[in-house]
């Protein structure tokens, strides 16, 4: 891969605007609704992002750089609290807020610092380039699984096509 950073933040740069547009074009319902029992919804996918820019990727960035040890995240614990009343569209505005703030942190760091290491406390001895990949693939993976999850009521609707989803329906 060419350049890692800038390949990295051009993910990260894209992902705030798709979560605007479907927060945007679709009905709260549809947002908030959970495709199973056990899994997120678009919303909660959302909620997720803005916990994970607000507590974990801008600060194992600095973490990284310094050689310092740094925490594992458990989601389920540390995140996914209500933060409020917000709507889908209010939630996806902060996350772009908070993207535009690690983007400004991320544009800083230079290639030769894509190798300084720290300890996770979970994952031990990791690379700041792998971290950056982790970030860019978090990204992307949390907003295929509220598409997908948006996807399943329309799935459910449309008769005999359903065959053609079947490796994206969620039981």
């Amino acid at each position: 891969m060419a350049n890692i950073i800038e390949t990295v933040l051009a993910v990260l740069t894209s992902t705030p605007q798709r979560w605007i547009q479907l927060a945007e074009a679709l009905p709260s319902e549809i947002f908030h609704r959970r495709p199973a029992p056990k899994e997120w919804s678009a919303y909660e996918c959302l909620q997720h992002v803005v916990d994970t820019e607000r507590l974990v990727f801008p600060l194992r960035v600095g973490y990284l750089l310094r050689g310092e040890e740094f925490p594992a995240f458990y989601p389920d614990e540390e995140g996914m609290k209500p933060k409020g009343d917000l709507s889908s569209l209010d939630l996806a505005k902060e996350f772009s807020r908070l993207r535009a703030e690690s983007i400004q942190i991320l544009s800083k760091v230079g290639p030769d610092k894509l190798g300084n290491r720290a300890k996770h406390q979970e994952l031990g001895l990791v690379s700041l380039e792998e971290m950056i990949n982790e970030w860019a693939g978090h990204d992307l993976i949390h907003t295929m699984q509220a598409e997908r999850a948006i996807m399943q009521i329309f799935i459910a609707g449309c008769g005999p096509w359903r065959k053609y989803f079947s490796e994206h329906i969620i039981a």
